[in-house]
């Protein structure tokens, strides 16, 4: 027996047709595999406001010539090692690095890294994306 379970919807005509767009564009084969994302985005959301151990990465832009920056970075990482997965440093330019941070742990303790890793000075930009351990998600 199959645990799929069917169930209808009733929504405003131009809502429905801006959603088709939506999905559309973003190359979904039909309705039930965009409604099944936006709800897993959404369980994702919950697990990160709910406390549970989650997932993500950090990404960062800076340039690598600025004055102790790396050195900097480095030593926040290592303050965070238990939360941190992996790095991977990217040489964008002559001046520019791209690093990205797999992070995993409590969502209190991810966004106390995030914070202090963007707010360094000299990084030009800072990226936060949330994801899920997968364990609650289905």
């Amino acid at each position: 027996m199959s645990s799929l379970v069917r169930f209808g919807v009733s929504l405003e005509k131009e809502l429905l047709k801006r959603f088709d767009a939506c999905i559309k564009e973003k190359n979904y084969t039909n309705r039930s595999e965009a409604i099944r994302d936006l709800i897993r985005d959404d369980l994702v959301k919950k697990e990160w406001q709910e406390d549970k151990e989650v997932a993500g990465s950090i990404t960062l832009v800076y340039n690598h010539h600025k004055r102790e920056l790396v050195n900097l970075l480095i030593d926040i990482q290592h303050d965070y090692h238990n939360t941190i997965l992996s790095t991977q440093h990217i040489h964008l330019d002559d001046d520019n690095c791209l690093e990205i941070i797999v992070i995993k742990g409590m969502p209190k303790k991810i966004k106390e890294l995030y914070g202090k890793l963007k707010s360094t000075k000299g990084v030009k930009h800072g990226g936060f994306a949330m994801a899920t351990t997968g364990k609650e998600i289905i």
